[in-house]
């Protein structure tokens, strides 16, 4: 069997990383992506082989419209070249479009109902939709297509990448275990989704005055992003204290911090299923998100002094009593990620339903 994966994000790339693996063992795999360094360095650490066709379109609605149309035009010779038995991908627009109009069935994964203009674009053309079970099929009510091609799997996203192996980042040293490290992962802020409300800047601020003695990294997501930041913090006379624009293995960064401060998306949730004491400011309001916080495995904190009095909490239970109240939420949460379920059987399951 031919199979053709459209993948889009950084998430994605993990995500389907070990499905990939796994079908490669009896199948003809095809991963097509875009011009996207966020993509295409990550592909690179991972050593995951992507056929890059069109670019990223950024921030503003006409180009991102241009890009869409641009890239969908240059798949349909790649994908008529291939002639894919099947599509998988993670709600791509194009994909859908592409597949659709080939007659190629097409398989969607989604744990981002919020994403609405996405989900609008890619679901009236999909013939199955996979969602984790705590995302109820009403969230995509209206979005072309129907409950009963929508199939729940009892597991995050997030604990499936996990799971995967640490690539070492081109040798990257951003942390040292010498001092306590504190972890801050910008927002999304050119997703149509995104949320202009957080308080990054003030959230740094704020870590930056209160714990002088930690090691402090913020991770961007966009150059023009951490340009700006460089630019408010310029007069940082803190040495322990960086701003990092590069790829990086966020497992790596995140096994090496003592506590992680993100917008509340798929690596505020990975944070949390690896153990780490995890902060959501919640720039991203979810469903995973809202989950992970109502089961004590994330905490919400949306202001500045309450983001910096959960870091002094967090590091007080570290060291009370030999951090025994630690082991004790590692071991919980652990329990919990072990109990999720693989989704790959349910795929196979789904793969074949469609293409009877």
């Amino acid at each position: 069997m031919k199979i053709w994966f459209d993948i889009l994000t950084p998430k994605q790339l993990l995500f389907f990383e070990p499905i990939i693996q796994r079908l490669k063992k009896n199948h003809t795999v095809l991963c097509t992506s875009r011009k996207y360094n966020q993509v295409t360095d990550l592909a690179k650490i991972r050593k995951q082989k992507l056929v890059i066709i069109g670019k990223y379109g950024g921030v503003k609605k006409h180009d991102k419209l241009d890009a869409s149309l641009s890239r969908s035009k240059l798949l349909v010779r790649k994908i008529s070249k291939f002639l894919p038995d099947i599509t998988l991908s993670s709600c791509s627009p194009e994909a859908a479009r592409v597949s659709y109009g080939l007659g190629i069935p097409h398989i969607c994964f989604s744990d981002s109902p919020h994403a609405t203009a996405v989900m609008k674009l890619s679901l009236p053309y999909a013939n199955k939709l996979l969602i984790p079970w705590i995302i109820p099929k009403s969230d995509f009510k209206n979005m072309g297509i129907k409950p009963k091609n929508i199939i729940q799997y009892k597991t995050i996203d997030a604990a499936q990448i996990t799971k995967q192996k640490v690539f070492l980042s081109c040798g990257t040293d951003i942390n040292s275990r010498e001092w306590k490290t504190i972890l801050i992962r910008t927002p999304e802020e050119e997703a149509a989704y995104s949320s202009k409300q957080s308080d990054i800047v003030g959230i740094i601020k704020k870590i930056k005055k209160d714990f002088l003695g930690c090691h402090i990294t913020v991770l961007t997501r966009y150059e023009k992003q951490a340009e700006l930041l460089k630019k408010k913090f310029s007069k940082s006379a803190q040495s322990k204290f960086q701003i990092v624009s590069k790829v990086v293995d966020g497992k790596k960064l995140l096994l090496d911090s003592d506590v992680f401060v993100g917008s509340g998306g798929t690596m505020t949730a990975e944070s949390a299923l690896l153990g780490v004491p995890t902060i959501s400011y919640n720039a991203i309001p979810n469903r995973i998100e809202d989950y992970l916080v109502s089961k004590k495995i994330v905490t919400r904190c949306m202001t500045p002094n309450k983001v910096a009095e959960r870091i002094t909490h967090v590091f007080q239970q570290t060291s009370y009593r030999g951090g025994e109240h630690e082991r004790t939420r590692r071991l919980r949460i652990k329990k919990f990620v072990n109990s999720l379920e693989d989704p790959y059987p349910i795929l196979l399951k789904t793969m074949k339903s469609v293409m009877k």
